[in-house]
């Protein structure tokens, strides 16, 4: 237990190599088919059509992760109301996750990145040689499938209501 702590412990601490620029706002968002904590396949194109608010987190459990995921599991249905799924993503896997969703009541989809391929493909993952993360980012897709907002500065507590009032807002604007 000791070893595996130093090892993240270094790893952490050690620099980051980035993955890459975030999709452009207007571009449209990265594809991706990825398992959920049900094992389950999810692609992006299972949600055109409606308002898509992905958000990427670092890891399963950890105190910002669990404040993140339990403020949408509480506003779960007002992004319901309005026509808006919920999705969230990391390099966690299946198990993992299906043990946060079930310990939290994570009434979304969460879905397991092992690999990292989406979160690079999003400009999130920090690889960190022995560690891969997600960042804590967050991307608002429209129902025809363009990234209409970045969140690159996401404070776990507050960012559902952000989203929230983004996703009214981007609805209001287009009627």
């Amino acid at each position: 237990m000791k070893n595996i702590l130093l090892i993240l412990l270094t790893a952490l601490l050690s620099a980051p190599v980035f993955a890459g620029e975030p999709p452009a706002v207007g571009s449209a968002a990265p594809t991706f088919k990825l398992q959920d904590q049900n094992g389950e396949w999810h692609s992006l194109q299972d949600y055109r059509g409606q308002w898509l608010a992905i958000y990427f987190y670092p890891k399963d459990g950890t105190p910002g992760c669990t404040t993140e995921a339990c403020n949408f599991r509480d506003n779960i249905y007002a992004f319901k109301a309005i026509g808006a799924a919920v999705v969230g993503i990391s390099v966690d896997d299946v198990d993992s996750h299906r043990e946060f969703s079930d310990k939290y009541k994570l009434p979304f989809t969460i879905l397991a990145d092992e690999a990292g391929n989406v979160s690079r493909a999003y400009g999130v993952l920090r690889d960190f040689k022995l560690l891969k993360l997600a960042s804590r980012q967050s991307f608002l897709v429209s129902p025809a499938g363009k990234i209409v907002k970045h969140y690159d500065d996401v404070d776990p507590d507050g960012h559902t209501d952000e989203v929230l009032a983004d996703i009214k807002a981007f609805m209001a604007s287009t009627l």
